[in-house]
């Protein structure tokens, strides 16, 4: 049976950040994730998990500025020391938080720049990263993203981020595999997880198209759920999807596609 995340930055957002761990648990979720804690206080998220009984199970390194339109710095030559400063702030969360695995972001390749130094910068910011979570006990992922919902964003196929995971070569670092991502870019959801499970350390999920939940799109998740199952697959899911309508008249697809 599938365990399943509410993402606090897609979910429940009619109300305040702070106020979508209540109704998350309220809902009937045991673990959330977030994209970034960064704008409050380590303090006050720990009490909204703990006074809701959440685990958290993952959130992001710093991804640059959000609000213009950044989406992750890691692949910007220009941007090592930022990136490498987030890295510690990142960390300062993770223990505050009892999160275990933290997210990072590739960005958008700026047009002007050459691939090969994008790698490069990538692969050494993802070696410097993997670096000093390990001394926290921490695991990092990395993330493919389409490039229809975020045009020109570095890492967008699986294969290459198992590429880049091998030339790395960190024992803490993995995939997190977004199934609506893969559905975008590539397809063949079942044979990627097949091929790349030992890689995957996290899963997340929206149905195509629309983004929204499982269900009102193309893809089978009943049949993803029991291949996972039988993958032997024992994270969290992710929920990172727009509800169509609002975020607790939708969540019916858990009974009615995880059996």
């Amino acid at each position: 049976m599938p365990r399943f995340a509410a993402n606090l930055t897609m979910l429940f957002n009619e109300v305040p950040f702070l106020d979508r761990f209540e109704l998350a648990a309220k809902a009937g979720f045991k673990a959330v994730e977030f994209l970034h804690p960064y704008a409050w206080p380590s303090e006050e998220i720990r009490r909204r998990l703990e006074a809701n009984g959440l685990t958290l199970v993952l959130h992001n390194l710093p991804s640059g500025d959000w609000e213009a339109g950044e989406r992750g710095i890691a692949c910007l030559p220009d941007r090592i020391e930022e990136f490498r400063g987030g890295v510690a702030r990142a960390i300062e969360y993770a223990q505050a938080l009892g999160v275990s695995q933290l997210n990072c972001l590739a960005g958008k390749a700026p047009v002007s720049t050459e691939d090969k130094v994008l790698r490069k910068t990538f692969v050494e910011n993802l070696r410097f990263a993997a670096k000093e979570l390990k001394t926290s006990k921490l695991n990092l992922l990395i993330e493919p993203i389409n490039n229809f919902d975020i045009p020109g964003f570095y890492l967008s196929r699986t294969a290459q981020a198992v590429d880049i995971l091998e030339e790395v070569g960190s024992e803490n670092l993995f995939l997190q595999y977004d199934i609506y991502h893969a559905q975008r870019m590539e397809g063949e959801l079942a044979a990627t997880i097949r091929k790349h499970f030992a890689h995957i350390r996290h899963v997340q999920l929206a149905d195509n198209p629309g983004r929204n939940e499982p269900g009102t799109g193309e893809i089978n998740f009943p049949f993803l759920f029991g291949l996972l199952d039988s993958l032997g697959y024992a994270g969290w899911i992710g929920c990172e999807y727009k509800p169509a309508a609002d975020t607790v008249g939708g969540l019916q697809w858990r009974q009615q596609l995880a059996q």
